[in-house]
Formats: structure tokens, sequence, C-alpha cells
């Protein structure tokens, strides 16, 4: 007897990549590219592509708002590359098990990026040395400056 239906073999890498619980990418929107990896792998390492990269442009994200597409710009920064942010996994022999680990490795980068809050600023104020250095700096300038004129007869 079965207990309902059961998921392919591998079936998890081929959903939607769930980033909160009111955000999943579709699956259609995931790229997907595979390579030979280097590392361990015995007779096969020069014959499987087991090192996978997992690409989506936030720009053709249809799921995101502006300000959510404004927080991931400012959350990733350095990360988009033309608006495509990739993660790379090549720490397993197994293609199906680096596709979980980039899966995890995207979700977790999205979710960190969406839910970061920016930095705010902490007002300060200028200490006693920096305002005294500042004023003598001025009247320094401002003496070079009447060394310049020209003498009065």
């Amino acid at each position: 007897m079965s207990d309902g239906p059961r998921a392919l073999p591998g079936s998890d890498v081929t959903d939607d990549l769930e980033i909160t619980r009111s955000l999943i990418v579709p699956a259609a929107e995931l790229q997907w590219r595979f390579s030979r990896s280097g590392g361990p792998g015995g007779q096969g390492v020069n014959t499987t592509d087991s090192r996978v990269e997992l690409s989506i442009d936030v720009r053709a994200l249809s799921i995101l708002t502006a300000g959510q597409y404004e927080q991931l710009q400012i959350g990733l920064g350095h990360r988009l590359v033309d608006g495509v942010v990739t993660v790379t996994a090549s720490d397993t022999r197994s293609q199906l098990r680096n596709r979980r680990a980039a899966r995890a490795r995207m979700s977790s980068l999205l979710r960190a990026a969406l839910l970061a809050e920016p930095r705010r600023r902490r007002p300060t104020t200028a200490t006693k040395g920096s305002h005294r250095r500042r004023l003598e700096a001025k009247k320094q300038r401002g003496h070079v400056k009447n060394l310049r004129r020209k003498p009065e007869l």
C-alpha cells in the first residue's frame, strides 16, 4: 500500500525556489550551468559535470515589487553583474547534491539581502580637538593669503 504520491528522486532541484513564505522564484527563472569540477573524484573526475552554477536575473524577476527590487540591489551590491546574481557549488562529487547546495545558497543569499536593514547613520558631534584643528587651519590659511597681498604704502 502507498502512503500517497511519492516524489521523484531529485525532483526538489527542479521545483520553485522559496526565498520567504510569500516570495517564491519560479523554476523557469532559474538558470543552471554545469561544468567539470576540480578536486577529488576518482576515475569520473574528468567525465562528469558535477560543478553547478545557479543564476537568477534579478531585473527579470516577475515576483518582485519595486521596493523589493531596490532592497535586493542594495543588499547584493557587488554580487550583481549586469543584474544577475550567481552562486556556485562544487563541494561534492554528485551533481544532485551540488544542485541542492546551490539552491540553498541562493535562497539564503536572497533572503539575507531582502531582510537586511540598511545601516543607519549614528549622529556624532565633532571632538574638541578636531574643532580646534579646523579653526587653526583656517587661521593659517588666512595668514598665508594675507602675506600674498600687496603691501600698503
